[in-house]
């Protein structure tokens, strides 16, 4: 994340610490904990919608040697930061554990031995302090992240457009707690396939969103008709074979034919076929991703949409999102996006209100959770 945050050094780990805050109605204090995936993430928000600290230890720079992140080495680096991350919320936010009110943690999807560290870490504590504690699912909290130092919320019912690294769905919000999913990707999130585009490409080993749209500034997004994925049901999704057509057109251009490594394609490209091949993935994949939504606002008549997940930060998408639908669009704000505690915690608060805790002893992962 490029925003000038503040970072704090913790265990040899970049930790990004996030404040903010806007108006509130009831004085409920939630701990937010994520480890879904990479990013070890605490914060502590005030009525689901201020944001009193949110800091996250970032282990992009560890994985970027792999070329992606690995599971094993993600787990292991969760534990050496859990407890210091989460004494840097409370700190950054000025309060001891007498004004927590509950914690709140991620506990699928992602993966396992990621949720682990977290779930263990929020068990533990919400044993030894006496707070409630309640389990949350990744994907309702990008959803939720457009409560947070938000001018407006969403108006019920909502639509959801959720498009984080690994899930691509459209979700139906007919209340707090009332949601049914309308399609998702049959295979590659669109997330994956900017990752997967960006390294055939040679732009980023882990950050393909952004590199992707940088790199697309200066290309044609006509040079190359990729083609749209067809699916059965018009509200699913499908990037698989996009990102298939990427690669081909890309080592066709290289001259070394499709058996040639996909790690080796962007050597014999010039930049010129970079931004082109960039730029015209990044149109066909947004107007993926804006039809399906179109669709789903034609069939449902929610009040506002709602747009969560890294991918959000996207600026076509914004762009043709705001152009297209008639009604409030709301997108996260840009440093809310990626994996952070503030979104667990937002969802957190909605749970309090409804009195959905659970037992420490109780709480499992489950990293194919779905909405």
């Amino acid at each position: 994340m490029s925003a000038p945050y503040p970072q704090h050094p913790v265990g040899g780990f970049s930790i990004l610490a996030i404040s903010g805050s806007i108006g509130y109605t009831f004085a409920m204090k939630i701990l937010g904990i994520e480890t879904s995936c990479d990013e070890t993430a605490a914060s502590i928000v005030e009525d689901g919608e201020t944001i009193l600290s949110n800091v996250v230890a970032s282990q992009a720079d560890l994985h970027a040697q792999y070329g992606g992140v690995v599971p094993e080495v993600a787990a292991r680096s969760h534990i050496e930061v859990m407890l210091p991350v989460v004494e840097s919320a409370l700190s950054e936010a000025k309060i001891e554990w007498d004004a927590i009110d509950g914690i709140a943690v991620t506990h699928g999807p992602g993966l396992l031995g990621s949720l682990l560290i977290g779930t263990l870490t929020a068990r533990t504590l919400a044993e030894l302090k006496h707070k409630p504690l309640y389990g949350i699912n990744h994907l309702e909290g990008h959803v939720y992240a457009n409560y947070l130092a938000a001018d407006t919320k969403p108006q019920f019912p909502y639509l959801a457009l959720i498009i984080s690294g690994a899930h691509t769905q459209l979700v139906i919000f007919k209340a707090h707690h009332d949601y049914h999913l309308l399609g998702q990707t049959l295979d590659d999130a669109v997330g994956e396939a900017f990752d997967k585009v960006a390294r055939i490409l040679g732009l980023s080993p882990t950050q393909g969103g952004p590199a992707i749209a940088k790199a697309a500034i200066n290309g044609n997004d006509r040079a190359f008709p990729f083609p749209k994925a067809k699916t059965d049901q018009k509200l699913d999704f499908s990037f698989s074979g996009l990102k298939t057509a990427v690669l081909r057109q890309a080592q066709e251009l290289a001259g070394g034919g499709f058996r040639m490594p996909s790690f080796e394609v962007h050597k014999k490209l010039s930049q010129q076929q970079i931004s082109d091949l960039a730029a015209s993935f990044q149109r066909v994949a947004i107007e993926t991703l804006v039809d399906h939504t179109i669709k789903a606002y034609e069939e449902y008549h929610p009040k506002s949409v709602v747009i969560g997940g890294g991918v959000a930060a996207n600026q076509l998408l914004r762009d043709e999102l705001a152009k297209r639908i008639p009604i409030p669009v709301h997108f996260t704000a840009t440093n809310l996006c990626t994996d952070n505690a503030a979104m667990i915690a937002a969802v957190g608060y909605h749970y309090a209100v409804a009195d959905k805790s659970i037992s420490p002893a109780r709480l499992r992962v489950e990293p194919t959770l779905s909405m």
